[in-house]
């Protein structure tokens, strides 16, 4: 009886370790994302999210949006837009970004598009290929908040000069729904710290 109390002792004892594990990744998380402080860059590098045929998503919206700031304020002389099709003759999300991006007065020579990626790994990975082929050296990452220490962590990986520029606003305005995305994020950001799962 007494080893049965022990056993379920260290059992509590090793979930509540988890527990308080998981939930100071997931406040450091918070944190990371919350510095909006911003130098400048040569480019900046918006990560792809949905579009909705031709027109970005309210994520994708925010990003692109924060990024044509970025430019007109001359933080950046680029934009590198990234983001395949979800399906064969859908539009790939980085050029429905540089669409929408023109329309508001943002140049087509100041833009480049990486149009072939579904992953974070992937937008940064082949951005990094083209970003070469015109000298560019730096970068800001121009993503949702919760998603920036995880960004910035592979940009790091791959070699990239990477700077945060998390988004002002976002569509988790309830926090039911920015507790799940926080939990996902927390989630795959251990994924690919601990056993370097690309996603």
């Amino acid at each position: 009886m007494l080893y049965l109390r022990l056993m379920m002792k260290g059992f509590l004892l090793a979930m509540l370790t988890v527990v308080l594990g998981f939930a100071y990744v997931a406040w450091s998380i918070v944190d990371y994302g919350s510095d909006s402080e911003q130098s400048g860059a040569d480019a900046a590098l918006v990560l792809g999210a949905a579009a909705w045929g031709n027109k970005p998503s309210p994520v994708f919206r925010e990003r692109i949006n924060h990024a044509v700031k970025l430019y007109q304020s001359g933080k950046v002389r680029w934009i590198v837009f990234t983001g395949g099709t979800p399906e064969p003759g859908y539009p790939a999300e980085a050029d429905v970004g540089r669409e929408f991006a023109a329309r508001q007065g943002v140049p087509m020579t100041a833009m480049l598009v990486e149009n072939q990626s579904r992953t974070t790994w992937q937008n940064l990975s082949n951005a990094r290929e083209i970003g070469k082929q015109f000298g560019i050296r730096s970068y800001l990452l121009v993503s949702d908040p919760l998603h920036m220490r995880r960004a910035v962590l592979m940009a790091d990986d791959l070699g990239l000069r990477a700077f945060p520029a998390p988004t002002q606003s976002s569509r988790f305005r309830t926090f039911s729904s920015w507790s799940r995305f926080l939990a996902r994020e927390t989630w795959l950001y251990l994924g690919y710290r601990v056993f370097r799962q690309l996603s």
